[in-house]
Parts: structure tokens; sequence; C-alpha cells
């Protein structure tokens, strides 16, 4: 696991970094877990994600939602084969994905959606271990703990979720990293920040502190070591579904 002295060293002057790039230099590492934030390709950290795939590390353990598609997002990790393993939700949409899975070149550890938020929820909320009724009586359960509680449902437990680095993306952030996410690409970005020993936000707008009403405040700064400006994301759409003129 990476040590986060730099990223506190970097805290006390400054949080903000000059790129993606330099952000990650001394906090990622071969063999890490991370946590990413993101739902389909809506408010993913594309310029992190890119950076990361530069930056050559791999055997990685990727905490997300999905992989991004073919070619963007996460994709472009399963492509050059960082990713040893992923812990999500949903696999649609990726070729690759699924085809590495299917050829036993990708561990993968399926989650319900809910169950994955929860998990990552509790990470950051220091909850060792939490019991839901999702999943019972089915795979999901398989090799755990099970228990029926008083009202005579089973239910199965689920361990939190933890990750050496958190990236995630937000609309706007102060030079202290209180963020402030837009809509929908809010999804598990406030998840994976909490749960990440150092957390990276990419953010398109930055502003002085005090500038953020704090009643607008979507992620307290507390949880953000390092921040990464990118005002122009490419926002690439999913998919494209339109009605004839």
């Amino acid at each position: 696991m990476a040590e986060a002295p730099a990223a506190a060293r970097a805290a006390a002057k400054s949080k903000l970094y000059p790129g993606a790039a330099e952000a990650l230099a001394d906090v990622v590492a071969d063999n890490q877990t991370l946590a990413v934030g993101g739902f389909g390709l809506c408010g993913i950290p594309e310029a992190l994600i890119a950076a990361l795939r530069d930056s050559g590390v791999k055997g990685l353990t990727v905490i997300s939602n999905n992989a991004g598609v073919d070619g963007f997002g996460l994709g472009v990790l399963l492509e050059t084969r960082q990713i040893r393993k992923m812990i999500s939700s949903y696999v649609g949409e990726n070729k690759e994905f699924e085809r590495q899975f299917l050829s036993g070149e990708l561990e993968l550890e399926f989650n319900p959606q809910g169950t994955l938020a929860e998990r990552l929820r509790a990470g950051g909320a220091g909850i060792p271990a939490f019991y839901t009724r999702t999943g019972y009586g089915t795979v999901v359960a398989e090799g755990k703990e099970t228990r029926q509680f008083d009202d005579g449902h089973w239910y199965v437990l689920e361990t939190a979720l933890k990750a050496d680095v958190a990236l995630v993306k937000a609309w706007k952030a102060d030079k202290a990293g209180n963020l402030v996410f837009r809509k929908t690409a809010r999804n598990f970005n406030p998840a994976c920040a909490m749960a990440g020993q150092v957390c990276i936000a990419e953010v398109e707008q930055i502003v002085e502190v005090g500038e953020i009403d704090p009643d607008h405040v979507h992620l307290p700064g507390i949880y953000v070591d390092r921040i990464v400006h990118n005002p122009n994301p490419e926002k690439r759409i999913e998919q494209r579904t339109v009605r004839a003129a």
C-alpha cells in the first residue's frame, strides 16, 4: 500500500497539482486497490484514468460500478492489461471486459449495485461489515456468512471496501478540496472518495475557499488530498439515441 505522507505534505501547502500525471506520480504503484467513481461514462475521472494508463502500473484491483466502454474510461486499462481484478456491478457495454472474464484473464467480484455502494460507504465510515437481504439464496451469497434475524428473513454478511487510492470526478472544488458534484455525475464518487486512503479529485472548476456555500458542499475537503483541474473534459456519451427528423 502506498504511503500517504507525501499527500499530507502537499495538502499542507496546496492540494492543487499541475496535471493528472503529477498528481498520480508518487501515489500509484503496482498491485494497488483503486476506487474509481462514475456510472457508465457519467462522472468518470477521464484525465486521471488516462494518466493512470500512461503510468504503466499493473496488477490493479479496481472497485467501480463498471469498467467504462471499449476504448474509453476504465476500458483503456483493460486493453493494456493493467487491471487484474474488477469489483463491480455491471459489465455490459464492454466487449473486452466480457472477453477477458470469460477467458479467465480477469478476476471479477460481482456485487448487486446497492451492495457495492454500501460496501464503499461502510469502508469510508469505518464499518467493517453489514448484513443485507440482497443476494441471499443466489451465487452472490456463496461462501459468505448468512444469518436469520427476528424479522424472519435471511441476510448475507457483506464486508466493507477500502482502497489505497480513490480517483473521483467533481464539477467544482475550492482550493481546500470541498467538492460539488453536478446532478447524476455524483453517483459513486463521494463513496469512492471516502473509501480511499488517498483521494485525487479531477474537477472542471476551481474557486477560492469561501466561494462555495457550505450548504452546497457535497463532499468535505477533509476527504480530498489532491486536485487536478480539467476544464474541458470530453464527457463522451455511452449510447446516443435519436429519432428521425
